[in-house]
């Protein structure tokens, strides 16, 4: 990129002096005294920053279970999302909250003016990357925001702590132009960014982790459109609640209507994503089950590899040292129960078999009496990635580390009170286990994290392509067969669309609707199981099914989590001879629930008292957070009962009142 490219960026970002930051919730500038007047003005100064922003990355500081409190895990605990009346509005914190976004833009403000002066020493290029990477910051702080919260403030400066400046900060601006702000933040990052990780092992971002962002965005933004349009979630929706605020009243969207927006962020996502996936090749799958120390499967290792760089499909990592005191748990976690995360039904059943046919239209489908059976000629991200029992989990060192089951029982504990012990569902889980017990000691794990990788814009291509024109191009094919390729999967997805049947998977696929309605489009739903099926426990599925609207059916019809089969199989039996007493039935000394609710266990039906034992319902007003109360009275000068002049409204359906549950 040529410098006058860049130096108009810069330009540009310093002439735009929108919205500001305050002290608890806008977070004001910290006091001289703590911050020199010539700090950020050498290069390393702004690598030191930078870097230790990197913690607002997704998934960075490792961790199991991702999809916890979806349709794919479940923990010992419900969550309260789908439960009546237990998520309430709070009455301060919560998601509105700049602290992230504050950091960020403290650096540019900085940053900018001096580099534009030149008064910041060191190389040129080196600093541009570091500006380049508080914009993908930023944008990444600003996504979670888009993602929890919708429509918000675009802050890009910070200010001193003046009432009359700050609440005009409040100012919430249609999701729809945070979503683009934070794709020309991308955008921004692309151009100053450099090509590759400037510290060689995919430590650092680089322009390629903005591509991969940015189509993210417009993914998830054009699809929330679509899928909710009309409605109180999108600007001009019927009871959007933008409207009721002076400086958001008669809004027009930039490209003239919602569907030219929606086609607008498909297209931009279509762009980004291929910008990465036709550059990047996916890691190879070996097919090898790993059990001892001649097996190799760098699709398998490449998940809780020491050392990741090596990795083409990964883009971005964290590493961590001991040496250093930067570690995760990982390890300890997946090397024993997942922390009582289980896999469900739903997300088990929902791998294709090895001849690309759904389970109930295979004639390779063995049945699910048991785990083994279950997992036997079907797609090798659950065959590789889920627990079985007598599995060898860890063949190095064995004994000189606290934590990790070398050897997987052959029954899983499914009444363990204790979390770090219990088998929830009684599927687990495999994916980021270590088979070394060296880095298996409570908190002393190293093993990497990957944070972004190139599969997911493989994935995003295809469901952007088809969202957005209805049919797949030679690209998207392309991409679609190379991840089925690699899972030991038939790669003709047509043979899978011609035998899925909707009303079989609505039964456990909450993907399988939108808006309350059962999908028509067998490709389109086809589409999402294989985001499903390559994202497992990679934490991208509470944001899929908020962006296709896909809870609006448990309103009507709850739904029943479920995990193994536990009745009419030979596992009572089995467990009563292994000294495990199995109770149904007599609260509050059940520990499993009763066979009348049906064959498989079901963790959050084993006590009548558990507010999650009829199912799963839903609120519409779950699709986003509540705002706190706190956020309307410090921005609201005169009504103080309905603080209608602050210029915060709450989000759908949730009361400007604390310790409230939602209305709808």
């Amino acid at each position: 990129m040529k410098y006058q490219g860049i130096k108009h960026i810069i330009t540009v970002c310093l002439g735009v002096c929108t919205l500001i930051a305050c002290n608890d919730n806008l977070e004001i500038a910290p006091p001289s005294s703590i911050i020199p007047e010539d700090y950020l003005k050498e290069e390393s100064q702004l690598d030191s920053y930078i870097i230790n922003r990197y913690t607002g990355l997704p998934n960075s500081g490792g961790g199991v279970g991702l999809d916890n409190g979806t349709d794919n895990e479940a923990g010992m605990d419900f969550s309260t999302k789908y439960t009546d009346g237990d998520w309430k509005v709070g009455e301060t914190g919560g998601e509105w909250n700049f602290e992230e976004i504050y950091q960020l833009n403290y650096f540019l403000d900085r940053v900018l003016p001096m580099y534009q002066n030149g008064e910041i020493s060191g190389s040129k290029e080196n600093i541009e990357h570091y500006i380049g990477e508080a914009y993908l910051l930023r944008a990444v702080a600003y996504y979670n925001k888009l993602v929890s919260l919708g429509d918000f403030p675009i802050v890009r400066h910070t200010f001193v702590d003046d009432k009359q400046q700050l609440t005009e900060a409040s100012k919430r601006m249609p999701r729809n132009e945070v979503a683009r702000f934070i794709i020309s933040d991308l955008d921004s990052a692309a151009v100053l960014m450099k090509s590759t990780a400037p510290d060689g092992k995919k430590n650092r971002m680089y322009k390629d982790i903005a591509y991969l962002m940015k189509s993210r965005v417009a993914l998830f933004e054009g699809t929330w459109l679509k899928y909710f349009k009309g409605t109180a979630f999108v600007p001009n929706g019927e009871g959007w609640l933008g409207a009721t605020r002076e400086y958001n009243k008669g809004y027009q969207y930039p490209s003239g209507n919602i569907d030219n927006e929606i086609k607008w962020f498909l297209e931009q996502a279509i762009e980004a994503s291929d910008k990465v996936a036709s550059k990047y090749q996916l890691t190879t799958n070996s097919g090898v089950l790993m059990q001892g120390a001649g097996d190799t499967n760098p699709y398998v290792e490449m998940f809780s590899a020491l050392d990741m760089s090596s990795y083409e499909e990964i883009l971005l990592w964290r590493d961590f040292d001991k040496g250093k005191n930067i570690v995760n748990n990982r390890a300890v976690d997946a090397g024993t129960t997942c922390t009582a995360i289980g896999l469900t039904r739903g997300m088990v059943q929902s791998y294709l078999m090895n001849d690309g046919l759904p389970y109930y239209a295979s004639s390779l489908y063995k049945g699910d009496d048991s785990s083994q059976e279950i997992v036997e000629d079907r797609d090798d991200r659950i065959r590789l990635f889920m627990k079985q029992p007598g599995m060898v989990n860890i063949w190095l060192n064995v004994g000189q580390g606290t934590h990790g089951v070398p050897v997987e029982p052959e029954l899983p504990d499914i009444i363990n009170g204790v979390y770090t012990l219990r088998n929830n569902t009684g599927y687990v889980s495999r994916k980021y286990w270590y088979w070394d017990h060296l880095y298996c000691n409570n908190w002393q794990g190293e093993t990497g994290v990957p944070i972004f990788r190139a599969a997911e814009a493989y994935l995003n291509y295809i469901e952007a392509y088809y969202e957005c024109y209805g049919n797949l191009d030679s690209k998207a094919d392309q991409y679609w067969r190379a991840l089925r390729r690699r899972a030991n999967v038939e790669e003709d997805y047509n043979k899978t669309i011609q035998a899925t049947d909707m009303q079989k998977e609505a039964m456990l696929d909450w993907a399988a609707y939108s808006g309350g309605n059962i999908l028509s489009d067998a490709t389109l739903f086809n589409i999402r199981r294989e985001r499903r099926n390559e994202f497992l426990s990679e934490g991208f599925r509470s944001s899929d099914l908020k962006r296709w609207r896909s809870m609006d059916q448990l309103m009507t019809k709850k739904y029943h989590i479920e995990g193994f089969k536990l009745w009419n199989t030979d596992l009572p039996e089995r467990y009563a001879a292994a000294g495990y007493n199995l109770v149904y039935d007599k609260d509050p000394d059940s520990n499993v629930s009763s066979p009348s609710a049906g064959n498989y266990l079901r963790p959050y039906e084993i006590l009548k008292t558990n507010r999650a034992y009829e199912g799963y319902g839903w609120h519409m007003a779950h699709y986003l957070n509540p705002i706190a109360m706190q956020h309307f009275m410090i921005t609201s000068t005169e009504d103080k009962d309905a603080y209608s002049d602050s210029p915060i409204y709450q989000n759908p359906y949730w009361p400007v009142k604390a310790n409230y549950p939602a209305e709808k």
